[in-house]
Order: structure tokens, then C-alpha cells, then sequence
């Protein structure tokens, strides 16, 4: 699985593919983050990349003690599937 890392000025989290980078999108509110827009490169869509992702978010909010509100569609899809990651819903 590929690393995925938080890059707060760009308030994004972010993931290197093989046809560029896959980001979360969010904005931080205290420990909260609210993840509005999660996207992965076109061609790469479809090979479970977007769920890589958030697993990895999930991982650096979890870490640091944070919440995630998802507000984009993929996110609260991912949430669903995972139920086990209910503990970081804000």
C-alpha cells in the first residue's frame, strides 16, 4: 500500500500513484476534520486507490487523535463499507 501523508497547507491528505497524486481534501476545525472532496487520478479509477486512501487518513486522524465528518460522497461510502472506523466519525 502506498504511503499516504498530511499536507496541511494545502489542507489535503495525499497519496503518489503511478499516474499522479490522490488527495482528501479538508478542512480542519480542531481535531475535526471535515473531508469534502476525495479524488484519484482518472486513469487509475476503479482499482481500489480511493480506498487505500482513505485507510491511510484514517490511519494519520486515528494517530493523532482526530474525527473525521465526511462530507464527500466516497467518504461516507467508505464508512459505511468499514464500520469498524465508525470510533472517528465527528
Amino acid at each position: 500500500m502506498a504511503a499516504v501523508r498530511d499536507n496541511p497547507d494545502k489542507q489535503r491528505f495525499e497519496m503518489d500513484t503511478e499516474a499522479g497524486v490522490a488527495v482528501a481534501l479538508y478542512r480542519r476545525d480542531g481535531d475535526v476534520y471535515r473531508i469534502y472532496h476525495s479524488e484519484v487520478p482518472r486513469a487509475l479509477e476503479g482499482r481500489g486507490l480511493g480506498s487505500q486512501l482513505m485507510a491511510g487518513v484514517l490511519d494519520i486522524v486515528r494517530a493523532g487523535g482526530g474525527k473525521v465528518t465526511p462530507l464527500c460522497g466516497f467518504v461516507r461510502h467508505y464508512f459505511r463499507e468499514h464500520p469498524d472506523q465508525g470510533d472517528l466519525l465527528a
